[in-house]
């Protein structure tokens, strides 16, 4: 009983762990490609590397104008400007604080407080950012695999991976539609979620039975399914923000692909969509920041899968973070810490 406690509490970290060991395995098997890579890092195109700016500039465009409708939907306006400032804040929290994206939710909340928005709005609006983002990379995924199918690149794992993906993100949004679209069942499941929450919080603090309190919780849940059925009647509105997830998810497979042809490589796009999909989902379950280790792993594996060399993959995607990293992390930081102070003096005074 003690050992299954231990799992049932550690299987995060013990994932990362078996992901970075792999990793590590891969890194020293494929050893001398990486080597032969690295000296010729000289060779990548910098002038190609550039086009990563304007792709970045639209993805922010494109999560603020999506933002921007659905919160129009609920009856707030939150200008652009705003909007944008949010959005790397967002993206900051999310890198430095990885806990499956909770970290960012609690952050998006409070950051849209200051523009007028309810906290049950934000949450209504994150949520149904993170499930447009979902639905919208099956635009993405189907093609994708039958460029893969026509190319005869994909394995019959590839296949395996990708067909599962889809049907997982159809079954997993349907049934989240199902739980968030009644008020006793969106009652009933998140109660239960959030007592467990209390009693692994108790693990840690044993004198707070109730760190969350249930009727709080309950009232926060009734309001959210408030304003989801409120974004649901007026679904047509949605397809503006849909499209803008769609490109969101488009423009960062371009930016990778954009790397992959800066070091002279022109690669199967089908598996980049496919490997980009998984290696997100990393962040879900990662501890270490950004998905770190665990993100270029997993990439590198699917990629491999589909007939890309690890010597290839690897150094790519790790450029490919490295980039990614220094021009969206700055810009947040500055954007949050601005945004700190500011509630702190608000407190204070």
């Amino acid at each position: 009983m003690a050992q299954k406690s231990f799992f049932a509490r550690r299987w995060k970290l013990i994932l990362n762990i078996v992901t970075l060991l792999a990793l590590a395995g891969l890194v020293y098997a494929t050893r001398d490609q990486l080597m032969e890579t690295v000296t010729n890092l000289r060779k990548v195109n910098v002038w190609v590397l550039l086009l990563i700016i304007p792709l970045e500039a639209l993805s922010y465009h494109s999560q603020a104008r999506m933002y921007q409708r659905m919160f129009g939907i609920v009856g707030t306006k939150i200008s652009y400007k705003n909007l944008i400032k949010a959005s790397l804040e967002l993206n900051f929290v999310n890198h430095v604080f990885p806990s499956g994206g909770v970290s960012g939710i609690s952050y998006f909340g409070l950051r849209m407080k200051s523009f007028g928005a309810r906290p049950a709005q934000s949450t209504s609006v994150q949520t149904m950012k993170l499930v447009l983002l979902f639905l919208s990379f099956e635009v993405l995924l189907l093609p994708a695999m039958f460029i893969l199918s026509i190319h005869g690149s994909a394995s019959n794992l590839t296949t395996f991976i990708g067909t599962s993906i889809a049907m997982v993100v159809l079954a997993g949004t349907a049934l989240f539609a199902y739980i968030i679209g009644s008020k006793s069942r969106i009652n009933a499941f998140f109660t239960v979620v959030t007592k467990a929450v209390n009693r692994v919080i108790q693990i840690v603090r044993p004198r707070h039975p109730e760190t969350i309190n249930i009727n709080k919780a309950k009232d926060a849940f009734t309001e959210f399914h408030e304003t989801y059925v409120e974004l649901r009647s007026r679904w047509r509105e949605l397809i503006a923000p849909f499209w803008w997830a769609v490109v969101g998810n488009l423009v960062e497979v371009l930016v990778i692909y954009v790397v992959y042809i800066a070091f002279g490589d022109w690669v199967d796009i089908g598996a980049i969509v496919l490997a980009y999909g998984i290696a997100n989902v990393a962040g879900l379950v990662s501890v270490l920041p950004g998905g770190v280790g665990v993100y270029e792993g997993l990439m590198t594996t699917v990629l491999a899968t589909a007939g890309i060399s690890p010597g290839v993959s690897l150094p790519v995607t790790v450029m490919y973070r490295i980039l990614n990293t220094a021009l969206q992390i700055p810009p947040g930081y500055y954007f949050y810490n601005r945004f700190i102070r500011k509630a702190k003096l608000k407190t204070e005074v």
